[in-house]
């Protein structure tokens, strides 16, 4: 009898050991599951086909709009940023080719003075001009944004300078492009507790930016593009950056990682991850070499002080504008409506950190300004920064066709959020997920009412004083015949 009763005393205590173990064993899987969660394959964004097709149909009309299409004449040599070299002999033209050196991953080019015979990033480069870095229809921009999208990746290094981590990374054809890597999800807002000079530099803001820029008529921020990277395949496998390479590391749960060198957020508490080696990013064509096309960099009259305590002097004297109009290059000329633009770019996006811009040396002071470096926009949806319209507020003045392109954007048949959506839906990354959530899209919208709110009260008061300064710099003269837009 006592037999009996240890053995199933013992079969008992077998049977809950084994029952044991199986729960810590499913309780791991779960927790590891969980852990896991951020590299799980995203579904695919959810598809309103109606609305999808509508919004595709507003960004074409938009495109074909007299306000996109102004006739303008025919560019002058001079105001071309590159030429190639004129028509030689044709037992010269052998001289005139570039021959690339023979190098590992490259391809074997021969180019000469024939457009054909160029890589779309070179066409990008000759097709900059005094005005704008790229024209309205440009045929080169599907097979530029394909190159970025999708060609092979030869080498990647740390880009010097800057305060996060960003790379330079070279195609076969020996383009070039800038990598920012994935640091915030799309749906996750700036924490509010940071000062904007500390915030993170977003993939998504970057190619959001370029499409809102073109949307606006501006084409002053180079094309970016969106793109899955095998973080070991196309960075570590093919970085020369010994500084680089030596912060690869693989996270606790399998996931590639990085860090690279810089000012923030360059540490293991801040790492870059694969999900487990597939990392997001943007491309952002690189501009032609500053041996070939110098740069000025303009400290922004605007600029913050970048302090947590002191305010800076266009903060605290309403009159400030007053000041720059008088002050070169602001005092005559394009600079003052050009920097307006670039204002109104930054308010819509919610982009506080623009403290330089840059211009192309070649063209004087009489060109466009550069819209680089948009990473810290679209950071916040809930929350406008009104500080950032400060320039239009002071001085009053804003290009009469940016004014029309505005007003426009705010009617329902052309609704900016709608012809966002619509544009940033044809980016390679959309089919991941859509590059904006919803809430930023509405933003737009009402932040471009806050925009030609700000206009009207400039008209209001300009009435008011008589024989002030128009609000509106004159550039529609060839549009006389085209209906205004109602707003």
């Amino acid at each position: 009898m006592m037999w009996r009763i240890r053995r199933r005393s013992r079969t008992i205590c077998l049977s809950l050991a084994f029952i044991t173990i199986f729960i810590h064993l499913l309780l791991a899987l779960v927790s590891f599951s969980i852990y896991h969660q951020p590299c799980h394959t995203p579904l695919p964004p959810r598809t309103h086909i109606l609305r999808d097709l509508s919004d595709l149909l507003k960004l074409e009309a938009l495109f074909g709009h007299p306000l996109y299409n102004m006739p303008s004449p025919p560019v002058p040599e001079e105001d071309w940023l590159l030429r190639v070299k004129p028509k030689v002999k044709a037992s010269e033209r052998s001289s005139q080719r570039w021959v690339s050196a023979s190098q590992d991953g490259y391809e074997d080019v021969h180019w000469n003075s024939s457009s054909s015979s160029h890589p779309p990033w070179l066409r990008f480069h000759l097709g900059i001009s005094r005005w704008q870095l790229y024209p309205h229809h440009d045929p080169n921009m599907e097979p530029l944004m394909q190159q970025l999208a999708t060609h092979r990746i030869v080498s990647a290094v740390q880009k010097s300078g800057g305060t996060q981590l960003k790379l330079v990374m070279s195609f076969p054809n020996y383009g070039q492009a800038m990598f920012k890597p994935m640091k915030q999800e799309r749906d996750e807002e700036t924490n509010y507790n940071l000062y904007y000079f500390s915030d993170f530099e977003r993939h998504n803001a970057e190619i959001a930016a370029f499409h809102l820029d073109r949307i606006l008529g501006y084409r002053r921020i180079p094309p970016v593009a969106g793109r899955l990277v095998d973080v070991v395949k196309e960075i570590k496998d093919v970085t020369t950056d010994r500084k680089l390479a030596r912060t690869f590391f693989t996270s606790p749960v399998g996931n590639e990682c990085f860090y690279g060198q810089c000012s923030y957020y360059c540490s293991t508490e801040h790492a870059v991850c694969g999900c487990p080696r597939d990392l997001e990013g943007s491309l952002a064509v690189m501009l032609p070499d500053l041996s070939l096309a110098r740069r000025k960099t303009w400290r922004s009259p605007w600029r913050r002080s970048y302090s947590r305590s002191k305010l800076a002097k266009w903060e605290t004297e309403p009159e400030y504008c007053s000041t720059v109009k008088k002050t070169p290059p602001y005092d005559k000329g394009t600079r003052l409506v050009d920097f307006i633009d670039m204002v109104i770019l930054d308010f819509l996006m919610s982009n506080m950190d623009r403290h330089h811009y840059e211009t192309f040396e070649k063209f004087g002071n009489n060109t466009f300004l550069l819209h680089l470096d948009n990473g810290r926009a679209f950071g916040r949806h809930s929350k406008d920064e009104p500080s950032i319209l400060t320039p239009l507020k002071q001085c009053c003045r804003i290009r009469r066709s940016t004014w029309l392109r505005l007003r426009l954007l705010s009617l329902p048949h052309y609704r900016l959020s709608d012809v966002m959506r619509a544009s940033l839906s044809r980016d390679p990354l959309h089919k991941v997920a859509p590059l904006l959530a919803e809430p930023h899209l509405t933003a737009l919208d009402r932040r471009l009412k806050t925009v030609l709110g700000t206009v009207s009260r400039c008209q209001k008061q300009q009435k008011r004083n008589g024989n002030g300064e128009d609000v509106f710099y004159e550039d529609t003269a060839s549009l006389k015949d085209v209906a205004t837009p109602a707003g």
